[in-house]
């Protein structure tokens, strides 16, 4: 008998059209937040740009590096705003009391303060990262045993791809030394070898030529390369050094095209590059003392 009281009373509810009516209003507020929450992001994020956009035409604009890290951060701090808010605001309107929620958030917040200090930690790094500039998105860096370019910096990790596509996620916290490579211009270090029989003199003045010309053809190098000199007297070569001064992160792509263009360079000035050189001694037939006879040079067939 309760039981079915207690289904009738169920039914009268549910057929009150009252109950319907605020559902639905209810409904169409967290839709209309929800609405609005998405919008104030899209234009808070359009705002941003357009700010970083006429910033980086003033004489005090940041470079672009900076630029694309501080961009990206902004855009994560508004959607987290905006998301928190619309989520108080949806609370409010299913008439959920957000005063008593926000002060049990606030002594919760406080004992994990002191339970989370890794976080609180990765947060204050990851702020101070940004705001001393110490490396940004895009930037080729060396965090301990990982090297890479910097995908993204967030308020509590840092995201880094190597070479071969992998990503390296470091908590801020854990990053304690950094080498940037892309700050300034790098160096790109060639070795070039050449036989003993090369005229040395005549051959370092041809490949000073070739370098004066290169930076008209390679938009990568800051300024003309230089030859240093003899580097090196191996077994079979002699080695002279060139370094070029590129742009960030350019080097290892002048290193190849110095490289390529040099070899058709020596090639069309007849200057030798080296090849392994072998020298047999023959013993004469009937030599009683056992003694070598005159040596042979042998050459390398491998020689073009």
């Amino acid at each position: 008998m309760e039981l079915t009281k207690m289904l009738n009373g169920v039914k009268e509810k549910l057929l009150q059209e009252e109950i319907w009516l605020n559902a639905g209003l209810v409904i169409l507020k967290i839709i209309f937040i929800m609405i609005l929450a998405a919008i104030v992001v899209k234009v808070g994020k359009i705002v941003i740009r357009q700010v970083f956009l006429v910033r980086m035409k003033t004489p005090l604009r940041y470079s672009e590096r900076r630029q694309n890290t501080m961009l990206k951060l902004l855009e994560n701090v508004i959607a987290y705003v905006v998301y928190f808010a619309a989520i108080l605001a949806v609370l409010s309107a299913v008439t959920i009391d957000v005063t008593g929620l926000l002060a049990g958030a606030g002594v919760l917040g406080l004992a994990i303060g002191f339970g989370a200090q890794n976080l609180v930690r990765d947060v204050i790094t990851g702020f101070f990262i940004i705001f001393e500039d110490q490396f940004s998105v895009g930037d080729y860096v060396r965090i301990g045993q990982a090297e890479g370019t910097v995908q993204e910096i967030g308020l509590r990790t840092t995201k880094l791809k190597g070479l071969n596509g992998e990503i390296h996620i470091f908590p801020n916290g854990t990053i304690i030394e950094v080498v940037n490579f892309s700050l300034n211009n790098s160096i790109a270090i060639v070795d070039v070898s050449m036989a003993y029989e090369a005229d040395i003199p005549k051959a370092e003045e041809l490949i000073r030529d070739f370098l004066a010309e290169l930076p008209a053809k390679y938009e990568q190098l800051v300024k003309t390369p230089e030859l240093l000199g003899v580097q090196n007297l191996a077994a079979s070569e002699v080695v002279l050094r060139i370094t070029a001064e590129t742009k960030p992160m350019q080097h290892f792509a002048i290193s190849r095209i110095i490289r390529r263009d040099l070899k058709i360079f020596m090639d069309e000035h007849g200057i030798e590059i080296p090849y392994p050189k072998m020298v047999m001694y023959q013993k004469k037939a009937g030599n009683a003392d056992g003694g070598t006879g005159d040596p042979v040079k042998i050459e390398d067939k491998g020689k073009v």
